[in-house]
This record gives C-alpha cells, sequence and structure tokens, in this order.
C-alpha cells in the first residue's frame, strides 16, 4: 500500500493540558507561604474554558504572576494540572485574581476520570490562599462552585508544593532506580556530550561512552549507605563482555558483588546482594574496537526494578468506568452524504476518536439537535466527556433520564468553546442525552467522542490497551543496523519497498529497485537522481514496515545524515496500520519523526496529522542544533517516544518538542494515534512544501541512515 505525505507547515505547540493530583487532603486555610519545592511549575494544564485567548490555563502554572487564566462567565469552572508521576503533596497556594471564587473544591484521580472531593471552601475571600495537606498523587483539580464575582474566575498561579510543607523529598519506590538523577563520575568520557550523568537521568536517549580502552568505570553515589537487590545495564553498541559491579562506602575500599566474562550486551539485569553508598561497573574487557558506552546504569534496592503488574481491566464495583461505550445511540438526526459518510450516533461511542456523529443537512441545519445514549441499566453518572468537531454547540445541556422520554437537566452552559470538555456530574438515569440549542457555524452540530462514565448501568468493557512503556527499562525489540553488503537492497524480511508515483505535489518517481541500497559501510543509502523513469524527471526510494512490523508505543530512533540541497526532503515517519484496511489519510493518524528541506538544513521537523489538523496546519515544531550549525554536516539521531500520554521528540538525546495528548484534545481535536502505525523511510524531490529543486542542486544526492531501532 502506498503512503500518502501531506505538505507540512508547522504550528508552534502552546501549551494546555488537564488534571491536577491524587491528594488525600485534610485542608485548612493559612496566611503565608510555607517553603517548599513547587512541583506544579511548568507542568500540563487545562481547563474546562477559557476566556480569552490569552488566558489560557497554562498561564496558571508558568511561574510568571503577570499571566494569568480566566474562565468563561459561568459556575463549574475547573482547572487541572498534571503532575507526571505520583508525588508527595504538603501544600497548594492559589494566588487569584479579582475574579475568585468564594466556593470551591479540590479534588483529586488516579486517572482524571473518577474524581474524589478532598477539600471544600464556601468561604473563599481571593486574594492569597494556600491550603496545607497531606496526601499524595499525580492529578490535582481545583473545581468552582460559586464564583464571588460577575464574571468568570481567574488566577495568576496555581501552585502545588511537595512533601511536608514541600521540603521532604521521599525515599524511591520499591519500583524505581536509586541511581536515577544521583551523582555519577567516570574514568573518562568519549566526547563532550557522552558525559557520566548521561547514564543515570533517566533518558534512554542519552548515553556515556568512555575512551578506547579497558578498564574504563562508571561509578554513581547513591547519598548515603543502601541496601541493593539488582543492577540493569541498558548497553549501546559498545559494551563490555568482561565487567564487575562493585559497591563501596567511602569510595575508596571496594567490594565486588557482581562480576561476569561473557557479557552479552543490549540490555542486562541481575540480582545482587550487598550494600554501600557508591556503586561502580568496571569494564575489565570491550567487546568492540571502542570503548564502552551505555544508555542507563540502574541501581534498584531489594525487591525493586520489577513491572508493575498491569490493571484490571474491570475495576473494583463501586469505582467509576466508562458506561457507554458501543451502547445504543439515537440522535435527533444523522449525516450520511460523501462529506460525512454514515456519520450515525453510534460512531460517537465506539471510542474511535477519528469516526465521529453529525446532525443532517437533508432538512436544513438548525440550532435545536441532540444525540443520546442507552447504558441498558440505571447508573450513577459521575462525569461526561465531550470531543467536539469545529461544528460544535455554543449552548447545550446535558440531561438523565430514566426511561428515554422525561428529561432532567443537571448541566448547562452557554459559553462553551468546543475541543475537549470534561464535565464533572452527580446525576442518576439510564439514559444521558446532550442537548444543543445554539451553533458555533452555520454547520450543524458533531460529536467525535460522546463517553459517559460513572457506576452501575450495563458497561461493556473495551479492548485492552498495552501498557506504557517505561522509558527507563526499555528492550529492543526490532532493529536493522544495515550491515549488509555493498550495493546489496533492503533487507525485505524488515522492510516493504513502496514505488510507485508521489504525492504533495514531489517531482521524483519511487523506483522498485536502484535507489536504495546498503553502503558496505554499515549504512543505507536513499539516493535521489536526475534520471527520466515512467514520465518524470527524477528517481528516487521509499520503504516501509508495513508488511513486516506494525506496533503501538515505544522508542522509534534513527541515525541518518540528511542531503542538502534545494527541493531534497528526506523523512523518518509513521502511519497508522488501519491505512492499510483502507481507512483514508488523515483518518489514520501521522507520525512525522523527522523532516527537513534540502535547502534549509538548520532546521528539522517534527509533527501530527490527524482530521481536525493536517497538512499545512498539522501540530508540531521546528528546531536545529545548538549555535545553529547544518543538520547536513554530520550524521544525527531522531528519536520519538510515544505512550499513551503523548510523544516526545528528541534530537541527539535533547527533548525538542512535546506533543501532549491532552493538550491536543483541548486545543486541535482528537488524538487519534493510540493503535498500530509502521515506519517509513523515504527521500522526496520538490513538492508543494520544499519547492522544485533547482541548477544549484546536487544529483545525485544521498539520504544515509545509520540504523532504525524501535525499543519497548
Amino acid at each position: 500500500m502506498r503512503s500518502i505525505s501531506m505538505p507540512r507547515r508547522l504550528l508552534a505547540a502552546t501549551a494546555a493540558v488537564v488534571t491536577l493530583l491524587t491528594l488525600g487532603l485534610a485542608a485548612q486555610t493559612t496566611a503565608a507561604a510555607a517553603p517548599g519545592d513547587n512541583i506544579s511549575q511548568g507542568r500540563p494544564a487545562t481547563a474546562s474554558s477559557t476566556e480569552f485567548a490569552w488566558s489560557a490555563a497554562s498561564n496558571a502554572v508558568d511561574g510568571d504572576a503577570g499571566t494569568r487564566w480566566s474562565s468563561a462567565a459561568a459556575d463549574n469552572q475547573w482547572l487541572q494540572v498534571d503532575l507526571g508521576s505520583v508525588k508527595p503533596i504538603g501544600r497548594v497556594a492559589l494566588d487569584w485574581e479579582a475574579a475568585y471564587a468564594s466556593g470551591y473544591r479540590i479534588e483529586v484521580s488516579n486517572d482524571a476520570v473518577a474524581w474524589t472531593t478532598v477539600a471544600t471552601r464556601t468561604n473563599g475571600t481571593g486574594g492569597d490562599e494556600s491550603l496545607t495537606v497531606t496526601g499524595s498523587g499525580r492529578y490535582v483539580r481545583l473545581f468552582v462552585t460559586q464564583r464571588g464575582t460577575q464574571y468568570g474566575v481567574s488566577l495568576w498561579e496555581v501552585q502545588v508544593f511537595e512533601g511536608s510543607g514541600g521540603t521532604s523529598t521521599p525515599p524511591p519506590a520499591s519500583g524505581s532506580p536509586l541511581s536515577q538523577g544521583r551523582p555519577a563520575t567516570a574514568s573518562s568520557t568519549e566526547f563532550a556530550w557522552s558525559v557520566a550523568s548521561n547514564a543515570v537521568d533517566g533518558d534512554a536517549g542519552t548515553r556515556w561512552s568512555s575512551a578506547a580502552a579497558d578498564n574504563q568505570w562508571l561509578r554513581v553515589d547513591l547519598g548515603s549507605v543502601q541496601a541493593l537487590g539488582r543492577v540493569a545495564l541498558d548497553w549501546e553498541g559498545a559494551y563490555a563482555s568482561g565487567y564487575r559491579v562493585e559497591v563501596s562506602n567511602d569510595g575508596v575500599a571496594w567490594t565486588t558483588i557482581h562480576t561476569t566474562t561473557n557479557g552479552t550486551g543490549g540490555d542486562e539485569s541481575f540480582a545482587v546482594s550487598g550494600s554501600g553508598r557508591y556503586v561502580r561497573l568496571l569494564a575489565t574487557q570491550r567487546a568492540t574496537g571502542y570503548g564502552v558506552s551505555l544508555w542507563e546504569f540502574q541501581v534498584f534496592g531489594p525487591g525493586g526494578g520489577t513491572p508493575s503488574p498491569s490493571p484490571s481491566p474491570t475495576p473494583p464495583p463501586g469505582t467509576s468506568r466508562l458506561l457507554s461505550y458501543n451502547k445504543p445511540g439515537t440522535a435527533s438526526s444523522s449525516e450520511n452524504s460523501s462529506a460525512c459518510w454514515e456519520c450515525f450516533p453510534g460512531e460517537a461511542l465506539d471510542l474511535d476518536p477519528a469516526s465521529r456523529w453529525a446532525s443532517s443537512p437533508d432538512t436544513g441545519w438548525v440550532d435545536e439537535g441532540w444525540i443520546a445514549v442507552d447504558l441498558g441499566a440505571t447508573a450513577h453518572v459521575t462525569s461526561v466527556v465531550l470531543q467536539w468537531d469545529p461544528a460544535y454547540a455554543t449552548s447545550y445541556s446535558i440531561d438523565v433520564s430514566a426511561n428515554g422520554t422525561s428529561w432532567q437537566t443537571v448541566y448547562s452552559t452557554t459559553t462553551s468553546t468546543g475541543f475537549k470538555q470534561t464535565i464533572p456530574l452527580d446525576a442518576d438515569g439510564r439514559h444521558v442525552r446532550v442537548h444543543m440549542t445554539d451553533r458555533s457555524s452555520p454547520y450543524g452540530y458533531s460529536l467525535w467522542e460522546l463517553q459517559v462514565f460513572g457506576t452501575g448501568g450495563a458497561p461493556v468493557t473495551p479492548p485492552a490497551e498495552p501498557a506504557n512503556p517505561d522509558f527507563s527499562n526499555l528492550r529492543l525489540v526490532w532493529a536493522d543496523e544495515f550491515n549488509a553488503p555493498a550495493n546489496a537492497p533492503a533487507d525485505t524480511a524488515r522492510w516493504t519497498i513502496d514505488p510507485g508515483v508521489p504525492q504533495n505535489g514531489e517531482e521524483q518517481y519511487y523506483t522498485p529497485s536502484g535507489n536504495g541500497f546498503h553502503d558496505g559501510q554499515g549504512n543505507f543509502v536513499l539516493e535521489a537522481r536526475r534520471q527520466a523513469y515512467e514520465g518524470r524527471q527524477y528517481t528516487s526510494h521509499r520503504m516501509n514496515t508495513s508488511g513486516t512490523f506494525n506496533t503501538q508505543y515505544g522508542r522509534f530512533e534513527t541515525r541518518v545524515k540528511v542531503p542538502e540541497g534545494r527541493g531534497l526532503w528526506p523523512a523518518f515517519w509513521m502511519m497508522g496500520s488501519d491505512f492499510l484496511d483502507g481507512r483514508p489519510w488523515p483518518y489514520n493518524g501521522e507520525i512525522d519523526i523527522l523532516e527537513v528541506l534540502g535547502q534549509d538544513t538548520a532546521t528539522a521537523y517534527s509533527t501530527l496529522h490527524a482530521p481536525a489538523y493536517n497538512g499545512a496546519g498539522g501540530y508540531g515544531q521546528s528546531y536545529g542544533l545548538p549555535g545553529g550549525a547544518k543538520l547536513s554536516d554530520g550524521y544525527h539521531v531522531w528519536a520519538a517516544e510515544w505512550d499513551s500520554n503523548g510523544i516526545r521528540y528528541f534530537l541527539d538525546g535533547r527533548e525538542v518538542f512535546y506533543a501532549s495528548k491532552a493538550t491536543v484534545e483541548s486545543t486541535r481535536g482528537p488524538w487519534i494515534f493510540d493503535h498500530d502505525h509502521y515506519m517509513i523511510l523515504n527521500l522526496a524531490v520538490g513538492g508543494a512544501w520544499p519547492g522544485a529543486p533547482d541548477a544549484t542542486t546536487p544529483f545525485p544526492s544521498r539520504m544515509i541512515v545509520d540504523y532504525v531501532r524501535v525499543y519497548q
């Protein structure tokens, strides 16, 4: 199947995300701020609404007391922040603008769906308010029940402080490395950027590498004497076949707790018994002609490092869960046309964010419209999630009913701004309806997703999603090191050659053979030539893993030297595998990891394409090397770390862009990437984005790939 890559022009991301922490809170109001570390600053934040384009949720966690978040002029507004992981919490501070809340709740959640109230105020006074709390968690939400003025609510800053007053640092959890983030030293470093600390930073895309000699060592200081249970080594290609792991209380006298003379490289993990403040890896024998190199060196306590079991797909009784999946839906009307084929109510209830319900234009789009779901039995509804298409309702209500006939309104708004909205509820009924009364556009109404959460009902358990990768402890699951002889074609056990005419106005023809070959030096070459072929002036090469490797989540990495020259367009990217089954672009999803334009090789691009943001409106970022150096001057490593929360992009181990799922859903449209994708390498010539080559463009030109690797 041929993949389609549309022209891109990238928009820099302006963050605004979702969810605040999980607290078991006993709250009391205090007058002064306690000392401690503010762990919410710069974290993803999102809100029920924003008053102005410049008053986004992220303003309340940016550490700038001159920027603020403000909501629509209504009660039941909320702001939430995601701390990224469970942390001990000691205090929450609110710095209100004049539009304050007199009544509000602090709520917590483990999953940003089922919420528990842990603190309530009905006499808020605005200004600076500080809540001393005791608890821990990942998500925290401020939910405003009563405004103090006729306006919305507005906060200069929301601050969450760690520990008891934010001053304490807890010991690592049993599954966390004792070594992560600790001071590290080494006998030598190969490059200025391959320092010892890279091996204990929790980033599988940065590494330590030594000089080309035996008896090289890496040492980490745990800060105090610790009992040890396991050591994990994530080797780069330059590994040690012989090494010792040693411990010391003073960094002078060392005791060996593990030794081997037949190390195999890759991921090695072994149990140890002992204790010490310092842990040292001493490489006694190199396996290659180079030095030794580690992506990660992890030291665990007793019982540490064992992966947590996957959560049960069926939560315990009384736990809020998704009730609306694949339940019967009805609507005031539905569209079925070439513009929206079979956009029936069930398309909003199927957990497929690339399919949608839309009201019908057949009788003219009107303000009155609705979509409803039958939960199968009486349920207690705790929240409703709406992912709007651009044809959203500015005014709507959420209604519940026992019989689908007599309805009770449990939520209403006249200031909806579309995108993703999560509405907390406390209501009972078998049927849930979204009743729309005012349109945002001349068109009708459309929802990508309508999700109802709660207890009871007759829920259908959705298919289980794969577990998120632990990016600090990955294993290699697929790779091509391109070590075949010179002029050998791509390995058909790994790659599908993708010949044919191009898309995007490109000028080359992708040939079935000849333009892609190994160079005999551990690289694969994609070569663009000025060559007449099948009515085209240029030829080049494209190949993908559609027939051999399709997967969801992980770290996808390549080391590439890109060509320079006007009109050249090298790329490493991924397509949703449902494209192979007939789902058209961009509904299948496209993840661009590497794109460079030959006329500006100081700039690279990483982008996402989906139904609501694609082509020139794709969601992404441009970036370059420090100092503006040309990417075409040498090899560079591009990587994407993808999980259910989003995709982080890296260049040479440096994070250059984070596409947060929550940010995308709340600012751009549905996130459609949680399913299998396959990888693509290609070198295009010309096209709507880079423009045509000219007399200065060198031919032949080569995109040279050292390796492609996938870790999970």
